[in-house]
């Protein structure tokens, strides 16, 4: 959420950095503007009216004591009129801070300069590639031909218990499914994130807290007899970790990961590209969360860029990474970056993680907050990454490393799964 003094100080440029998101924000900024001050002019006037109470009600108490109580019971009729007055106020005040509240959750995040302009994905800018597409055998499969093949996963048995996007890992397919989770979590604590494992459903705070909520409610399921979310992903609990919290200067930087299924209902989504594994409704991913000082928060965003080349580059995947244009922005994210692994078999690109700075914007919703040297509180900056996001990566391995003979285990799973060859 952007800050008000931000928006009251900044607004054309506010304007124009939003058009990159193909946004014209001049309507609902003005809006914003035009309630903050409504409710500066309402706390201006109850703050009066309360202090002109507060006066007479001295004066009331000296007047009684003083034998005057006809003078006495005449204020006493002004200042019943000045709390009714006061409590109207109180009303309206409120009312025009829950709209401006409403308002300021329907801006997104300012994109960083860096942000390319664009409306769809076809307009990310590609900033690097690595890895040699393999060439396949002749007759080379489709992850979902693969995993019915060798009997890894069966998506029609996660219809019958579930529905459609809810597979079952079977065997070998759930054990190198395993081995993945503990691999990437290893590889995160060894660059020092405190790996920590957080619920799977969260309040409605904590999805406003993150920008869940209010803009991808539709996307997330709802517990409602509790008034509970199931986690799109852990960037949700784990960032919430610390709302409403004052940090120190000398804990940053704050490092998280962490394993969780996610749950997603992906409404609308259908065709060949959500075939198999591509898209889910329920997933595993292992998560990176980090809490920074704002002085330093975009050289830990490449920190993070490069700790995930790493793991694709041992998994010996190819891979590219895409700078998301302004159309293609998360709604919370000052600058996101896409890494795509290529799925020879599909001929295609498919996305596995994504790392974004939401520099303060969950911040401000979170209040999470640090002192300054001056040991005034500032707004800290998160970010998070996906280290990395399973069912693709999974995808990617089984059809590129399909054989004749079977598909072949990247070298560096081998030890967390105990085998070398699927057939």
């Amino acid at each position: 959420m952007l800050q008000l003094q931000i928006i009251r100080e900044n607004k054309e440029n506010i304007i124009v950095a939003l058009k990159k998101r193909n946004i014209d924000a001049e309507p609902v900024l003005s809006a914003i503007l035009d309630l903050d001050e409504k409710r500066r002019s309402i706390q201006t006037e109850l703050d009066s009216t309360l202090a002109e109470s507060n006066k007479l009600s001295k004066e009331i108490g000296m007047l009684f004591k003083s034998g005057k109580a006809q003078e006495a019971n005449v204020l006493k009729e002004q200042t019943a009129g000045l709390k009714e007055s006061a409590k109207q106020l109180g009303e309206d005040l409120n009312a025009t801070a829950v709209a401006l509240q409403e308002q300021l959750y329907q801006i997104p995040n300012i994109p960083h300069e860096s942000v390319p302009a664009g409306n769809t994905d076809e307009d990310n800018e590609e900033i690097f590639r690595d890895g040699d597409i393999p060439a396949l055998v002749d007759g080379a499969l489709p992850h979902w031909e693969l995993a019915k093949k060798y009997d890894i996963i069966d998506f029609e048995l996660g219809v019958k218990v579930t529905g459609a996007g809810f597979p079952v890992y079977k065997g070998k397919g759930a054990r190198l499914q395993r081995a993945l989770i503990s691999y990437f979590l290893d590889k995160n604590t060894a660059a020092g994130y405190t790996e920590v494992q957080p619920p799977h459903l969260v309040n409605e705070a904590s999805g406003y807290g993150t920008g869940q909520l209010p803009d991808k409610e539709g996307q997330m399921y709802h517990v409602q007899e509790d008034d509970l979310y199931l986690i799109p992903t852990a960037e949700v609990p784990i960032t919430n970790l610390h709302r409403n919290d004052i940090v120190a200067q000398e804990d940053f930087p704050i490092k998280y990961t962490g394993y969780t299924p996610c749950f997603r209902r992906e409404a609308g989504s259908y065709g060949a590209h959500v075939r198999g594994l591509n898209r889910l409704h329920q997933f595993d991913k292992v998560e990176l969360v980090r809490i920074e000082h704002p002085n330093t928060s975009y050289k830990a965003l490449d920190e993070m860029v490069e700790h995930v080349k790493t793991i694709l580059r041992e998994l010996k995947l190819p891979y590219r990474i895409l700078r998301l244009c302004g159309g293609d922005l998360g709604f919370t994210a000052a600058l996101t970056f896409d890494f795509e692994v290529f799925s020879t078999a599909q001929d295609r690109w498919l996305e596995i993680s994504s790392v974004s700075n939401f520099e303060t914007f969950q911040a401000n919703r979170l209040k999470l907050r640090f002192k300054d040297e001056a040991g005034k509180s500032q707004l800290a900056h998160t970010l998070n990454g996906s280290s990395l996001a399973l069912p693709r990566v999974l995808a990617g391995i089984l059809e590129n490393y399909q054989t004749a003979d079977g598909i072949e285990i990247p070298e560096v799973l081998v030890p967390y799964c105990g085998f070398n060859t699927i057939n």
